[in-house]
Protein backbone atom coordinates (compact mmCIF):
# COMPACT_ATOMS: atom_id res chain seq x y z
CA UNK A 1 0.00 0.00 0.00
CA UNK A 2 2.76 2.72 0.88
CA UNK A 3 4.96 1.76 -2.32
CA UNK A 4 1.46 2.54 -4.28
CA UNK A 5 0.95 5.60 -2.56
CA UNK A 6 4.93 6.49 -2.79
CA UNK A 7 4.28 5.95 -6.43
CA UNK A 8 0.93 8.07 -7.18
CA UNK A 9 2.76 11.32 -4.72
CA UNK A 10 5.98 11.05 -7.35
CA UNK A 11 3.34 11.40 -10.31
CA UNK A 12 1.23 14.16 -8.73
CA UNK A 13 4.56 15.39 -8.69
CA UNK A 14 5.27 14.92 -12.24
CA UNK A 15 2.01 16.49 -13.25
CA UNK A 16 2.08 19.33 -11.18
CA UNK A 17 5.78 20.28 -13.07
CA UNK A 18 4.57 18.95 -16.21
CA UNK A 19 7.65 16.69 -17.33
CA UNK A 20 10.03 18.14 -14.74
CA UNK A 21 11.37 15.74 -11.67
CA UNK A 22 11.47 18.24 -8.45
CA UNK A 23 15.12 18.19 -6.89
CA UNK A 24 15.09 20.52 -3.72
CA UNK A 25 14.58 23.93 -5.01
CA UNK A 26 15.67 23.06 -9.04
CA UNK A 27 14.47 20.47 -11.24
CA UNK A 28 15.62 17.96 -14.24
CA UNK A 29 14.02 17.73 -17.61
CA UNK A 30 13.08 13.95 -17.97
CA UNK A 31 14.63 13.16 -21.05
CA UNK A 32 13.13 13.12 -24.79
CA UNK A 33 12.03 10.13 -25.61
CA UNK A 34 12.65 10.38 -29.94
CA UNK A 35 9.47 10.15 -32.37
CA UNK A 36 7.24 9.13 -29.26
CA UNK A 37 3.84 12.01 -30.33
CA UNK A 38 0.99 12.57 -28.50
CA UNK A 39 -2.19 13.59 -30.34
CA UNK A 40 -5.03 14.90 -29.27
CA UNK A 41 -8.17 16.65 -30.22
CA UNK A 42 -10.91 18.83 -28.98
CA UNK A 43 -9.51 17.45 -25.27
CA UNK A 44 -9.58 14.20 -25.73
CA UNK A 45 -12.83 13.80 -26.94
CA UNK A 46 -12.43 11.95 -29.85
CA UNK A 47 -10.14 10.60 -32.79
CA UNK A 48 -10.46 13.04 -35.57
CA UNK A 49 -9.28 16.60 -37.43
CA UNK A 50 -6.48 17.49 -37.98
CA UNK A 51 -3.93 15.80 -35.19
CA UNK A 52 -5.77 12.41 -37.02
CA UNK A 53 -4.90 13.26 -40.27
CA UNK A 54 -1.34 13.80 -39.42
CA UNK A 55 -1.41 11.04 -37.28
CA UNK A 56 -2.45 8.25 -40.11
CA UNK A 57 0.30 10.19 -42.18
CA UNK A 58 2.97 9.77 -39.47
CA UNK A 59 2.63 5.59 -39.04
CA UNK A 60 3.16 5.11 -42.68
CA UNK A 61 6.96 5.78 -41.80
CA UNK A 62 7.22 5.59 -38.19
CA UNK A 63 6.57 3.13 -35.51
CA UNK A 64 2.78 3.22 -34.48
CA UNK A 65 4.04 1.81 -30.95
CA UNK A 66 5.46 5.11 -30.26
CA UNK A 67 1.81 7.41 -31.46
CA UNK A 68 -0.59 7.75 -29.20
CA UNK A 69 -4.18 9.83 -28.82
CA UNK A 70 -4.79 11.09 -25.61
CA UNK A 71 -8.43 10.70 -24.25
CA UNK A 72 -10.68 11.42 -21.55
CA UNK A 73 -10.90 8.54 -19.29
CA UNK A 74 -14.49 8.63 -19.79
CA UNK A 75 -14.12 7.78 -23.39
CA UNK A 76 -11.40 5.46 -23.49
CA UNK A 77 -13.77 2.01 -23.77
CA UNK A 78 -16.06 3.45 -26.76
CA UNK A 79 -13.09 5.06 -28.67
CA UNK A 80 -10.87 1.64 -27.96
CA UNK A 81 -13.53 -0.13 -29.60
CA UNK A 82 -13.70 2.44 -32.70
CA UNK A 83 -10.04 2.52 -33.12
CA UNK A 84 -8.99 -0.44 -32.42
CA UNK A 85 -5.46 0.09 -34.47
CA UNK A 86 -4.62 3.42 -32.39
CA UNK A 87 -3.01 3.23 -28.96
CA UNK A 88 -4.75 5.59 -26.75
CA UNK A 89 -3.66 6.73 -23.22
CA UNK A 90 -6.16 7.89 -20.47
CA UNK A 91 -5.71 11.68 -20.18
CA UNK A 92 -4.11 13.01 -16.74
CA UNK A 93 -3.55 9.52 -15.77
CA UNK A 94 -0.03 8.30 -14.43
CA UNK A 95 0.97 6.48 -18.32
CA UNK A 96 -0.23 10.16 -19.96
CA UNK A 97 1.80 12.10 -17.21
CA UNK A 98 4.98 9.95 -18.49
CA UNK A 99 4.55 9.85 -21.50
CA UNK A 100 3.71 13.72 -22.62
CA UNK A 101 6.79 14.72 -20.33
CA UNK A 102 8.85 12.33 -22.08
CA UNK A 103 7.18 13.44 -25.55
CA UNK A 104 9.09 14.35 -28.93
CA UNK A 105 5.99 15.92 -29.76
CA UNK A 106 2.20 17.36 -28.96
CA UNK A 107 0.14 17.25 -31.66
CA UNK A 108 -3.20 18.90 -30.61
CA UNK A 109 -6.04 21.20 -32.41
CA UNK A 110 -6.96 22.68 -28.82
CA UNK A 111 -5.99 24.44 -26.04
CA UNK A 112 -4.48 22.30 -22.85
CA UNK A 113 -4.69 23.43 -19.09
CA UNK A 114 -1.92 26.13 -18.11
CA UNK A 115 -1.23 24.32 -15.09
CA UNK A 116 0.61 21.19 -16.90
CA UNK A 117 4.17 22.09 -17.90
CA UNK A 118 5.48 21.56 -21.00
CA UNK A 119 9.07 20.34 -21.22
CA UNK A 120 11.28 22.45 -23.16
CA UNK A 121 12.62 19.26 -25.19
CA UNK A 122 9.15 18.61 -26.65
CA UNK A 123 8.14 20.52 -29.79
CA UNK A 124 4.39 21.45 -29.76
CA UNK A 125 2.19 21.65 -32.70
CA UNK A 126 -0.90 23.44 -32.71
CA UNK A 127 -3.13 22.52 -35.91
CA UNK A 128 -6.19 24.47 -34.46
CA UNK A 129 -9.38 23.64 -36.17
CA UNK A 130 -10.94 26.19 -38.41
CA UNK A 131 -10.58 29.73 -40.49
CA UNK A 132 -12.11 31.89 -38.01
CA UNK A 133 -15.05 33.66 -39.12
CA UNK A 134 -16.07 34.91 -35.79
CA UNK A 135 -13.68 36.73 -33.34
CA UNK A 136 -11.27 34.55 -31.50
CA UNK A 137 -8.66 34.74 -28.00
CA UNK A 138 -8.07 38.07 -27.45
CA UNK A 139 -10.28 39.60 -29.99
CA UNK A 140 -13.42 38.57 -28.30
CA UNK A 141 -14.87 41.86 -26.69
CA UNK A 142 -16.78 40.28 -24.45
CA UNK A 143 -16.75 36.23 -23.81
CA UNK A 144 -20.18 34.98 -22.48
CA UNK A 145 -18.98 31.88 -21.55
CA UNK A 146 -19.91 30.51 -17.51
CA UNK A 147 -17.79 30.76 -14.70
CA UNK A 148 -14.49 32.83 -16.51
CA UNK A 149 -13.84 36.45 -16.64
CA UNK A 150 -13.23 38.21 -20.03
CA UNK A 151 -9.62 39.24 -18.59
CA UNK A 152 -8.89 35.89 -17.61
CA UNK A 153 -9.71 34.03 -20.89
CA UNK A 154 -7.42 35.93 -22.60
CA UNK A 155 -4.94 35.92 -20.01
CA UNK A 156 -4.74 32.18 -20.37
CA UNK A 157 -4.79 32.07 -24.35
CA UNK A 158 -1.71 34.04 -24.57
CA UNK A 159 0.01 32.18 -21.92
CA UNK A 160 -1.19 29.36 -23.56
CA UNK A 161 -0.05 30.46 -27.28
CA UNK A 162 3.40 31.17 -25.87
CA UNK A 163 3.89 27.31 -25.70
CA UNK A 164 3.51 26.81 -29.27
CA UNK A 165 6.19 25.90 -31.44
CA UNK A 166 4.51 26.09 -34.39
CA UNK A 167 0.59 26.79 -35.51
CA UNK A 168 -1.03 25.46 -38.89
CA UNK A 169 -2.64 28.27 -40.66
CA UNK A 170 -5.15 27.07 -43.51
CA UNK A 171 -4.76 30.20 -45.84
CA UNK A 172 -2.88 34.04 -45.34
CA UNK A 173 -5.98 35.59 -43.59
CA UNK A 174 -5.98 32.53 -40.90
CA UNK A 175 -2.62 33.35 -40.34
CA UNK A 176 -3.08 37.30 -39.82
CA UNK A 177 -5.60 36.79 -37.43
CA UNK A 178 -4.00 33.53 -35.60
CA UNK A 179 -0.75 35.83 -35.30
CA UNK A 180 -2.84 39.13 -33.29
CA UNK A 181 -5.47 37.22 -31.44
CA UNK A 182 -3.58 34.35 -30.25
CA UNK A 183 -0.57 36.84 -29.53
CA UNK A 184 1.31 34.38 -30.90
CA UNK A 185 4.95 34.22 -31.43
CA UNK A 186 6.07 30.97 -32.81
CA UNK A 187 6.35 29.73 -36.24
CA UNK A 188 3.55 29.57 -38.88
CA UNK A 189 3.30 26.33 -40.97
CA UNK A 190 1.25 27.81 -44.01
CA UNK A 191 -0.20 24.58 -45.42
CA UNK A 192 -3.63 24.09 -45.45
CA UNK A 193 -4.90 21.69 -43.07
CA UNK A 194 -4.38 18.56 -43.15
CA UNK A 195 -7.96 17.31 -42.58
CA UNK A 196 -8.63 18.77 -45.60
CA UNK A 197 -6.52 16.25 -48.03
CA UNK A 198 -9.29 13.94 -48.21
CA UNK A 199 -11.65 16.68 -50.06
CA UNK A 200 -8.99 16.21 -52.48
CA UNK A 201 -8.03 12.78 -52.67
CA UNK A 202 -11.45 11.09 -52.27
CA UNK A 203 -13.63 13.45 -54.56
CA UNK A 204 -15.32 11.17 -57.07
CA UNK A 205 -18.19 9.74 -57.66
CA UNK A 206 -17.27 5.77 -56.69
CA UNK A 207 -15.78 6.97 -53.50
CA UNK A 208 -18.59 9.26 -52.50
CA UNK A 209 -21.52 6.55 -53.04
CA UNK A 210 -19.62 4.26 -50.88
CA UNK A 211 -19.35 6.72 -47.84
CA UNK A 212 -23.28 7.32 -48.23
CA UNK A 213 -24.33 3.47 -48.76
CA UNK A 214 -22.09 3.35 -45.67
CA UNK A 215 -23.05 6.55 -43.85
CA UNK A 216 -26.95 6.70 -44.52
CA UNK A 217 -27.59 2.98 -46.21
CA UNK A 218 -28.33 5.19 -49.72
CA UNK A 219 -26.00 5.05 -51.96
CA UNK A 220 -28.21 7.17 -54.63
CA UNK A 221 -29.82 9.62 -52.29
CA UNK A 222 -29.53 13.57 -52.46
CA UNK A 223 -28.08 15.02 -49.31
CA UNK A 224 -28.46 18.44 -47.56
CA UNK A 225 -26.19 18.79 -44.46
CA UNK A 226 -26.64 21.70 -41.56
CA UNK A 227 -24.22 22.65 -39.61
CA UNK A 228 -24.61 25.50 -37.21
CA UNK A 229 -22.07 26.86 -34.27
CA UNK A 230 -23.04 26.98 -31.33
CA UNK A 231 -24.31 30.08 -29.16
CA UNK A 232 -21.75 30.90 -26.22
CA UNK A 233 -24.12 32.62 -23.89
CA UNK A 234 -27.38 30.08 -24.36
CA UNK A 235 -26.61 27.83 -21.90
CA UNK A 236 -28.17 26.03 -18.56
CA UNK A 237 -24.53 25.47 -16.61
CA UNK A 238 -20.83 25.41 -17.80
CA UNK A 239 -20.30 22.95 -20.52
CA UNK A 240 -24.19 22.48 -21.33
CA UNK A 241 -25.68 24.21 -23.98
CA UNK A 242 -29.10 24.33 -25.34
CA UNK A 243 -30.09 23.96 -29.28
CA UNK A 244 -33.64 24.26 -31.08
CA UNK A 245 -33.50 23.33 -34.64
CA UNK A 246 -34.60 26.81 -36.35
CA UNK A 247 -36.66 25.19 -39.17
CA UNK A 248 -39.92 23.23 -39.00
CA UNK A 249 -38.93 19.64 -40.21
CA UNK A 250 -42.18 19.12 -42.24
CA UNK A 251 -41.65 22.19 -43.82
CA UNK A 252 -38.42 21.39 -45.15
CA UNK A 253 -39.54 17.96 -46.32
CA UNK A 254 -42.17 19.27 -48.11
CA UNK A 255 -40.01 21.52 -50.34
CA UNK A 256 -37.77 19.16 -51.06
CA UNK A 257 -37.88 15.73 -52.92
CA UNK A 258 -38.68 12.01 -51.43
CA UNK A 259 -35.05 10.70 -51.92
CA UNK A 260 -33.47 13.93 -50.07
CA UNK A 261 -31.69 13.13 -46.39
CA UNK A 262 -30.86 15.82 -44.38
CA UNK A 263 -27.64 15.17 -42.11
CA UNK A 264 -27.19 17.31 -38.95
CA UNK A 265 -24.15 17.88 -37.81
CA UNK A 266 -23.56 19.70 -34.52
CA UNK A 267 -21.61 20.88 -32.77
CA UNK A 268 -20.09 18.78 -30.08
CA UNK A 269 -21.33 20.92 -27.25
CA UNK A 270 -24.85 20.73 -28.11
CA UNK A 271 -25.40 16.91 -29.93
CA UNK A 272 -27.68 15.55 -27.44
CA UNK A 273 -30.52 18.06 -27.67
CA UNK A 274 -31.65 17.77 -30.89
CA UNK A 275 -35.47 16.70 -31.63
CA UNK A 276 -36.12 15.12 -34.71
CA UNK A 277 -39.18 12.83 -33.36
CA UNK A 278 -41.12 11.51 -36.62
CA UNK A 279 -38.64 12.17 -38.70
CA UNK A 280 -35.46 9.42 -37.38
CA UNK A 281 -36.02 7.84 -41.48
CA UNK A 282 -35.03 11.08 -43.07
CA UNK A 283 -32.96 12.96 -40.68
CA UNK A 284 -29.62 11.64 -39.78
CA UNK A 285 -27.31 13.26 -36.95
CA UNK A 286 -24.41 12.45 -37.45
CA UNK A 287 -22.60 14.47 -34.20
CA UNK A 288 -19.36 12.27 -33.92
CA UNK A 289 -18.18 10.74 -37.51
CA UNK A 290 -15.60 11.94 -39.91
CA UNK A 291 -17.07 15.53 -40.96
CA UNK A 292 -14.38 14.82 -43.90
CA UNK A 293 -16.88 12.35 -44.96
CA UNK A 294 -19.48 14.59 -44.21
CA UNK A 295 -18.51 17.35 -46.85
CA UNK A 296 -17.93 14.54 -49.50
CA UNK A 297 -21.57 12.99 -49.25
CA UNK A 298 -23.27 16.50 -49.03
CA UNK A 299 -24.77 17.61 -52.39
CA UNK A 300 -25.20 20.92 -50.16
CA UNK A 301 -24.26 22.55 -47.12
CA UNK A 302 -26.37 24.65 -44.89
CA UNK A 303 -24.15 26.59 -41.90
CA UNK A 304 -24.44 29.71 -40.06
CA UNK A 305 -21.42 31.28 -38.97
CA UNK A 306 -19.28 27.41 -38.64
CA UNK A 307 -16.13 27.35 -39.87
CA UNK A 308 -17.05 24.41 -42.38
CA UNK A 309 -17.75 26.96 -44.71
CA UNK A 310 -14.24 27.43 -45.53
CA UNK A 311 -13.49 23.78 -45.43
CA UNK A 312 -16.37 22.98 -47.80
CA UNK A 313 -15.53 25.33 -50.22
CA UNK A 314 -12.87 23.03 -51.27
CA UNK A 315 -14.95 20.73 -53.24
CA UNK A 316 -16.60 23.57 -54.86
CA UNK A 317 -20.00 22.96 -54.53
CA UNK A 318 -23.42 25.39 -53.34
CA UNK A 319 -24.05 26.72 -49.55
CA UNK A 320 -26.68 27.96 -48.33
CA UNK A 321 -26.28 30.59 -45.18
CA UNK A 322 -29.47 30.65 -42.54
CA UNK A 323 -28.22 33.22 -39.93
CA UNK A 324 -31.37 33.90 -38.29
CA UNK A 325 -29.97 35.86 -35.42
CA UNK A 326 -27.15 37.90 -37.35
CA UNK A 327 -27.73 40.99 -35.27
CA UNK A 328 -27.47 39.43 -31.98
CA UNK A 329 -24.26 37.02 -32.88
CA UNK A 330 -22.21 39.95 -34.85
CA UNK A 331 -23.00 42.76 -32.97
CA UNK A 332 -23.61 41.42 -29.52
CA UNK A 333 -21.87 38.07 -29.05
CA UNK A 334 -18.87 37.49 -30.84
CA UNK A 335 -18.65 39.75 -34.05
CA UNK A 336 -16.79 39.03 -37.12
CA UNK A 337 -13.61 39.47 -38.92
CA UNK A 338 -15.09 40.20 -42.27
CA UNK A 339 -18.06 41.17 -43.88
CA UNK A 340 -20.38 38.18 -43.61
CA UNK A 341 -23.31 39.65 -46.02
CA UNK A 342 -20.69 40.90 -48.69
CA UNK A 343 -18.32 38.04 -48.73
CA UNK A 344 -20.97 34.46 -48.35
CA UNK A 345 -20.36 32.57 -51.03
CA UNK A 346 -24.06 31.61 -51.19
CA UNK A 347 -27.71 32.75 -50.70
CA UNK A 348 -28.28 34.18 -46.98
CA UNK A 349 -31.67 33.62 -45.28
CA UNK A 350 -32.47 35.48 -42.13
CA UNK A 351 -35.90 33.41 -41.50
CA UNK A 352 -37.78 30.25 -42.05
CA UNK A 353 -39.32 31.79 -44.96
CA UNK A 354 -36.56 32.78 -46.95
CA UNK A 355 -34.79 29.55 -46.01
CA UNK A 356 -37.51 27.24 -47.03
CA UNK A 357 -37.82 29.64 -50.44
CA UNK A 358 -33.84 28.76 -51.01
CA UNK A 359 -34.28 24.85 -50.26
CA UNK A 360 -36.82 24.82 -53.23
CA UNK A 361 -34.53 26.36 -55.62
CA UNK A 362 -31.70 23.79 -54.47
CA UNK A 363 -34.01 21.48 -54.77
CA UNK A 364 -35.03 22.44 -58.00
CA UNK A 365 -31.99 23.62 -59.82
CA UNK A 366 -28.98 21.96 -57.85
CA UNK A 367 -27.64 24.96 -57.26
CA UNK A 368 -27.80 28.67 -56.79
CA UNK A 369 -27.46 30.60 -59.91
CA UNK A 370 -25.88 34.20 -59.80
CA UNK A 371 -23.05 33.19 -57.18
CA UNK A 372 -20.19 32.11 -59.09
CA UNK A 373 -17.77 35.51 -59.12
CA UNK A 374 -18.70 35.49 -55.50
CA UNK A 375 -18.03 32.06 -54.79
CA UNK A 376 -14.72 31.96 -56.89
CA UNK A 377 -13.49 34.87 -54.77
CA UNK A 378 -14.25 32.92 -51.58
CA UNK A 379 -12.10 29.78 -53.02
CA UNK A 380 -9.25 31.87 -54.05
CA UNK A 381 -8.70 34.13 -50.63
CA UNK A 382 -9.94 30.72 -48.20
CA UNK A 383 -9.00 27.87 -50.14
CA UNK A 384 -5.39 28.45 -52.33
CA UNK A 385 -2.90 26.71 -49.75
CA UNK A 386 -4.98 23.69 -49.35
CA UNK A 387 -3.72 20.40 -50.94
CA UNK A 388 -3.91 17.00 -50.64
CA UNK A 389 -0.06 17.05 -49.22
CA UNK A 390 -0.78 18.85 -46.17
CA UNK A 391 -0.33 15.91 -43.68
CA UNK A 392 2.73 15.01 -45.39
CA UNK A 393 4.63 18.46 -44.78
CA UNK A 394 3.80 18.85 -41.09
CA UNK A 395 5.56 15.14 -40.90
CA UNK A 396 8.34 15.78 -43.06
CA UNK A 397 8.93 18.77 -40.70
CA UNK A 398 8.35 16.33 -37.74
CA UNK A 399 11.11 14.26 -39.39
CA UNK A 400 13.10 17.11 -39.73
CA UNK A 401 12.73 18.19 -36.18
CA UNK A 402 13.79 14.70 -34.63
CA UNK A 403 16.54 14.23 -36.84
CA UNK A 404 18.22 17.67 -35.68
CA UNK A 405 18.22 19.25 -38.89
Amino acid sequence: MNSLKNKLINCIKILIRGGLIVINDGFIYLPIKKNLVIFESFNGKDINDNPAAIYREWIKTHNKNLAYFSVKPKLYNKLKAEYPEIKLVKRFMPKWVYLMARANFWVFNSRIPGWWKKNRNTTYIQTWHGTPLKKLGVDIDNVEMPNISTKKYKHEFIKESHRWSYLIAPNQYSKDIFSRAFNFKGQSLDIGYPRNDVLYKNNNLEYIKTLKKDLLGNSNCKVITYAPTWRDDDYTKKGAYNFELPFDLKAFFNAVDSDTILVIRPHYLIKDNINIKGFENRVKILADNDISQIYLISDLLITDYSSVMFDYANLKRPMLFYAYDLEHYRDHLRGFYFNYKTELPGPLAQNEQQFLKWIAIFNNAGTFNGYDIKFNNFYNKYCSWESDQSAFKVTNLMEELSNGK
